[in-house]
């Protein structure tokens, strides 16, 4: 008989299938499944874990995963900590939206326009317009493209100054 024996690969792809399906309780058993099975953890399972706490407003879980990364010296990537940031955005939790920004910058972790535009967005949502301010300062410096979704998210922060 053929049978297929479950490998980083499949986990991953599962995990990520139950992210873009809003699934996160399910992407959380498949982790869990992976760590009792000793398939290895790998920057695209913490990535696609991490997305799936996002997508499900699970901002503790997501910044929960990102530590347990870095304990496990699996390299942060752009999209786990994108996907942290903008957790802590929708969370209201902006200062560790910085934090994993600041840390993106201090490690040498490629930032985007997303990135930039979901820490913007995070002092947006809490009123620190300076702040958000500040990170167009630093996205110029980087040379990433600003595009209308930072626009609108810079605007509406100098908006909500009073």
């Amino acid at each position: 008989q053929n049978r297929v024996e479950p490998n980083a690969i499949i986990f991953n792809a599962v995990i990520s299938a139950c992210e873009k399906g809003g699934e996160w309780e399910k992407a959380l058993f498949c982790f869990s499944v992976m760590v009792q099975t000793a398939v290895e953890l790998s920057t695209i399972t913490f990535g696609a874990a991490i997305s799936a706490f996002e997508k499900g407003s699970e901002a503790e879980k997501a910044l929960g995963f990102f530590s347990v990364m870095a304990a496990s010296s699996v390299q942060h990537s752009t999209i786990s900590c994108s996907a942290a940031i903008s957790a802590c955005e929708k969370g209201g939790k902006w200062e560790y939206a910085l934090q994993v920004f600041s840390m993106m910058l201090k490690g040498k972790v490629e930032v985007n326009t997303t990135t930039f535009n979901s820490a913007i967005s995070a002092c947006e949502k809490a009123g620190e317009w300076e702040r958000a301010l500040q990170l167009f300062n630093v996205m110029s410096k980087h040379e990433v493209n600003i595009d209308t979704i930072t626009c609108n998210a810079g605007i509406s922060a100098c908006e909500k100054r009073g």
